[in-house]
């Protein structure tokens, strides 16, 4: 039986294409048909803040346009004038080639056609990411794990103290990555650890990918992305990981992360406390300061929130607007098709909130299923604070609310170095949210 999703809020495996992107130096080539890296691009950059295209990016990404013609006679031939094409063309320390459906179900042998490439020292990889395989968190992690295994390789480094690999946000999927990965990189390096981001421009890109073997350990700060590949990492290279699912957002957790990982790479006890406590006062002198705000605020306040984004912000968010804000949950929508293997873990996060306040959680992709499920919801003695996407505006017109775009799409902004992670995050969360709620009575 056919299903018709009314508002999605992911892409297919292929939308892995702006992972590659993401990589200082690396190039993606698509073997697939035409339209597809466009439309990704459309929907996971455009429509994700407007963060264009980059340097190899958008209608500059190599593309086969494979045609009737190459599902009838195979398209490795084709394949072979793109790369070259490529090689003449563009500057690059990596390769990654990204097959989609046509591809995949023609059967095309991909790697033989590469290792013609291998074999000449080129450094070029390929991951099998047609559409049907599943959603672009996934895509995700089969570019991370391609390069892992087909670039990085063996290795017998030695273990760097201090070094760690952070496997977080998707770029592009998440409209905030790079400055969010900045803003980890930089709480990281506060308290003592040199880092691999691995990608954005915190990142030294392709030549960082080569020193993950030597990393002490791997951080997933992530609901679940990132944990396949921090276990293919393990069984490589022997390299223990530290698993947080929830995104630091404000002064709380973002201390409690902190400690965490403190305790965890066995740093100096110390030097993560001055680190913290110097960031805890700037933070809590800005929260302080708004004291007088919160208790005149002569408008509505949001009373109660409801999240319609992926697990990521869903849990970050909602621990911050709980615990920090004081502002009640709703009903909890997540929409990145989470893998049911991982659903209990985040059910279990939102069940501890806090020591008094647990939340309701619907896995969920389908927005028109969204929308009716608040309608069912009796917002009388209440304001609902709505934060998703700009599917939603609709729904929050309909039931007066109060509304931030913090979920693809995101097409009622401009996202430059935006993050909501870490302390400053935290106070640029609260005063989105609130200068949102200002414009609406002002």
């Amino acid at each position: 039986m056919t299903n018709i999703v009314e508002h999605p809020r992911h892409y297919c495996a292929l939308g892995a294409q702006q992972t590659v992107v993401a990589i200082n130096r690396a190039v993606p080539i698509l073997h697939s048909g035409p339209g597809c890296g466009v439309k990704l691009f459309r929907g996971l950059s455009s429509e994700s803040g407007y963060q264009g295209v980059g340097y190899a990016g958008g209608s500059s990404i190599p593309c086969t346009n494979s045609t009737e013609r190459e599902v009838v006679f195979g398209g490795e031939d084709r394949l072979r004038e793109v790369i070259d094409g490529t090689l003449k063309v563009l500057k690059f320390e990596l390769l990654v080639v990204l097959t989609g459906c046509t591809a995949d179900i023609v059967g095309d042998d991909v790697g033989q056609v590469l290792s013609e490439y291998q074999e000449r020292g080129i450094p070029i990889v390929h991951a099998e990411t047609g559409g049907f395989k599943g959603s672009n968190y996934l895509g995700h992690e089969l570019v991370t794990e391609a390069i892992i295994n087909q670039f990085v390789g063996e290795s017998t480094d030695e273990k760097e103290k201090g070094l760690v690999n952070v496997w977080s946000v998707v770029p592009y999927q998440d409209s905030f990555w790079a400055g969010n990965l900045g803003e980890i990189k930089k709480l990281l390096e506060g308290i003592g650890l040199k880092v691999n981001i691995l990608f954005g421009p915190e990142s030294d890109g392709v030549k960082e990918w080569k020193t993950i073997p030597r990393a002490q350990f791997n951080l997933v700060l992530s609901p679940w992305v990132g944990l396949r590949t921090a276990k293919l990492l393990e069984n490589k290279y022997g390299t223990p990981y530290l698993h947080y699912p929830v995104l630091p957002i404000g002064g709380g957790e973002t201390s409690k992360f902190l400690r965490t990982v403190g305790e965890f790479a066995q740093l100096d006890s110390e030097k993560v406390e001055e680190f913290i406590k110097k960031e805890e006062k700037r933070y809590y002198y800005y929260i302080e300061r708004s004291a007088d705000f919160f208790i005149e605020f002569r408008f509505d306040l949001a009373s109660r929130f409801f999240n319609i984004s992926d697990s990521f912000y869903a849990l970050g968010v909602s621990k911050f607007l709980l615990n920090e804000l004081g502002i009640v949950p709703g009903e909890q929508f997540i929409t990145d098709n989470t893998p049911e293997e991982y659903q209990e873990l985040i059910i279990n996060e939102f069940k501890n909130l806090s020591k008094s306040t647990s939340a309701k959680v619907t896995f969920e992709i389908d927005g028109g299923i969204i929308n009716q499920k608040l309608r069912e919801i009796d917002h009388t003695n209440h304001t609902p604070l709505i934060l998703g996407s700009s599917w939603d505006r609709d729904i929050v017109s309909e039931l007066k609310g109060f509304w931030l775009n913090i979920s693809l799409p995101v097409m009622h902004r401009l996202v430059l170095d935006r993050s909501y992670i870490g302390y400053s995050g935290g106070l640029r969360l609260a005063e989105d949210i609130y200068g949102n709620i200002l414009e609406t009575y002002k």
